[in-house]
């Protein structure tokens, strides 16, 4: 299966006339993150038949140049906001990983679903598109995952992420839930979550390459 029979099978049992025509006066007339042709870039470096990981992030980051379409990763040159760098510092404390640049591409290209709830945002303003039709995208998106696939590691970080549980059949697979890595809430519960061993742990019990977390160029 191709994401595009995936995206066709979603249009068929929802409609989204209304998210399309909101999106098309946004980015016409306001200023919209990620740029429109970028808006779908985890599904591009990531093929559906080789998803071994879903890293599930709330909604794109909403500032200039930051957000490329990969949840949690930013355009290379870009600053490295403060959930990314907690994101690193767990995975140098889990794995003795150190990675400097802000892209996440590299794990993208590895199978490595880069999945936000919500996949565009207006400019500085966090969370602004969420109810707009989004989540029922997103949320079949999932179930599909979880549905064809097997042996899949859904990382869900933060109560957004969480409430996707549901959607998840965790007898096939393995879910990993902590708080979400944001400064506010890292301290309750994300350092010391492993999840990067925890998810090679598994992957590799089940006859699948681990993911190579490390920084690649």
């Amino acid at each position: 299966m191709e994401w595009s029979e995936v995206f066709a099978k979603i249009k068929e049992e929802h409609d989204f006339s209304t998210l399309e025509a909101v999106l098309e006066d946004k980015y016409e007339n306001g200023k919209v993150f990620p740029p429109r042709d970028e808006i779908y870039t985890a599904f591009e470096l990531t093929s559906f038949e080789n998803v071994r990981v879903v890293i599930l992030g709330q909604d794109p980051y909403h500032g200039e140049r930051q957000s490329h379409g990969l949840a949690f990763s930013v355009n290379e040159g870009i600053k490295i906001p403060p959930s990314l760098r907690n994101i690193y510092k767990e995975l140098e404390e889990d794995l003795g990983i150190r990675r400097t640049g802000g892209s996440l591409k590299d794990w993208a290209a590895q199978g490595v679903l880069l999945l936000n709830t919500v996949l565009t945002v207006d400019a500085h303003e966090a969370n602004s598109h969420r109810g707009l039709g989004w989540e029922k995208f997103t949320d079949s998106v999932i179930k599909v995952v979880s549905e064809e696939l097997e042996n899949v590691v859904f990382i869900l970080w933060g109560k957004p992420a969480q409430k996707k549980e549901a959607l998840i059949d965790g007898s096939k697979h393995l879910i990993i839930k902590s708080v979400h890595p944001s400064p506010l809430s890292a301290y309750r519960g994300f350092f010391g979550s492993r999840p990067f061993s925890r998810t090679n742990e598994y992957l590799e019990e089940n006859g699948r390459t681990p993911v190579d977390w490390s920084e690649r160029t």
